[in-house]
């Protein structure tokens, strides 16, 4: 081979080898380039049906429920109604020992007749009485007529002065034995006034004592169904301070509610007959249906957090439900139909790549000043993914929303369209977070105009 032709070969293997280097530190340049480049984690935008609703917890209850007490000390004799037990109102529940109650009743009776057949008594003295003071006022009138007749006779000096004088003191013993026999009447009439609070009073004591008697026997004051029996047969029941709680009935099991505690903030949006449902650990396959009655305004605070009893009612037709159980509820609280779902990860995604950039991107999609001017509630910015892999801000105002979606109301997004909801690279996370959550306002940077 000549020179000039190893000169050529040369040249050609030199051009090869230097393509051939060229093509490696461009594609390693390509690929170190696209391994820094962000990866996005995207959802597309569809169309459905959103529904926001309340999760609560809450206890299963009887419509009413009522504690039957004993309201008399004593030891239980009888037991007629055990756990699960249906009783009817008046039913007997249970018996006492009557023994010194019924006692206490003879004593009462008896003290009363004594009483009655001492009013007896003292009613004939009063007549007596008044019989003694009309005799004596009758003695009065005639000892009057005699007195005056006397005067008359002694002025005409047919009798003597010591005759007359003796008539005028007969007319005075008289007057004295009439207000003798008035003091006799008034203090038998006194007696007979006692008599009479006294035969009252004795009449209350046996009425007390015949009702301590009556409260030997427990009853239920309701139908229902027994749930709870604290007694046992030989046990003494002590009522002092107040009445032991000796059975609980709950009235028609058919028909219960649910108390669901639920947070301040979510009662603004629970209104009286709402559609419920909810599940019990018995038939965690099962679900239930109610309505909410009422939330009640009686606040618990426990460390801070305030709930309220919302009340459901429901029906329980079977009895498969029963009193205690404990309740996880689902409350409604809107719907939209057919709506563009936002995905709710998108609504907190915020590119950390562009951090620096985003005052000016903000700017170049007018979304800062409008932001600034306009002072829309409730908007908040999404990142859709444009067709050369760039981060197109969409301002967005949402509604109705439940934990994976919300829905669109106002802004530039379409079904179709795809959104960021996470970027990573192999120097930064770029998914942040600390926005409020969606559709509760206030949340976004900016809306349309």
């Amino acid at each position: 081979m000549s020179l000039k032709e190893s000169y050529q070969h040369h040249k050609k293997v030199y051009f090869v080898v230097l393509g051939v280097l060229v093509a490696i530190i461009g594609y390693w340049l390509y690929a170190r380039a696209k391994a820094q480049a962000p990866k996005y984690t995207t959802v597309v935008v569809r169309r459905g049906d959103i529904t926001s609703a309340v999760q609560a917890t809450g206890t299963i209850n009887a419509l009413t429920t009522s504690s039957v007490g004993s309201y008399v000390s004593g030891t239980v004799q009888y037991i007629f109604a055990d756990f699960n037990t249906r009783v009817k109102s008046g039913q007997v529940l249970a018996q006492l020992d009557p023994a010194i109650y019924e006692a206490q009743v003879t004593q009462a009776r008896g003290n009363l007749e004594n009483a009655q057949g001492n009013l007896v008594t003292l009613a004939a003295n009063v007549q007596v009485d008044q019989a003694n003071l009309a005799k004596t006022q009758a003695n009065v009138g005639y000892q009057q007529a005699t007195a005056k007749r006397s005067d008359d006779l002694f002025k005409a000096g047919v009798i003597s002065t010591d005759a007359n004088d003796l008539t005028q003191s007969t007319l005075g013993q008289a007057q004295a034995d009439v207000q003798s026999a008035q003091a006799a009447l008034a203090q038998a009439k006194a007696q007979l006034a006692q008599a009479h609070a006294q035969v009252t009073a004795m009449q209350g004591g046996l009425k007390l004592a015949e009702t301590n008697l009556k409260y030997t026997t427990i009853i239920s004051p309701i139908g229902g169904t027994v749930v709870a029996r604290n007694i046992d047969v030989g046990q003494s029941v002590a009522a002092t301070l107040q009445a032991p709680n000796v059975f609980t009935v709950a009235q028609d099991l058919t028909r219960m509610q649910v108390y669901a505690a639920t947070d301040e903030s979510d009662t603004g949006n629970i209104t009286a007959g709402a559609a419920v449902t909810f599940q019990v650990d018995a038939f965690p396959t099962e679900q239930f249906y109610g309505r909410v009655s009422t939330v009640r305004l009686n606040p618990t605070t426990v460390q801070n957090v305030v709930t309220y009893n919302t009340v459901i009612d429901f029906s329980n037709p079977d009895e498969k439900l029963l009193p205690g159980e404990t309740a996880y509820v689902t409350i409604p609280t809107g719907h939209a139909s057919n709506a563009i779902q936002v995905p709710n990860p998108a609504l907190t995604f915020k590119p950390a790549a562009l951090r620096q950039q985003l005052p000016q991107i903000y700017k170049q999609y007018n979304i800062s000043r409008e932001a600034s001017t306009t002072h829309l509630g409730g908007w908040q910015v999404v990142w859709k993914l444009g067709p050369d892999q760039n981060l197109i801000p969409v301002a967005v105002q949402c509604g109705v929303s439940d934990y994976n979606n919300s829905q669109l109301i106002q802004g530039d997004l379409h079904e179709g369209d795809v959104l960021v909801i996470a970027a990573t690279n192999t120097q930064t996370a770029g998914s942040t977070t600390g926005q409020r959550p969606p559709g509760l306002g206030g949340g976004g940077p900016g809306g349309p105009r």
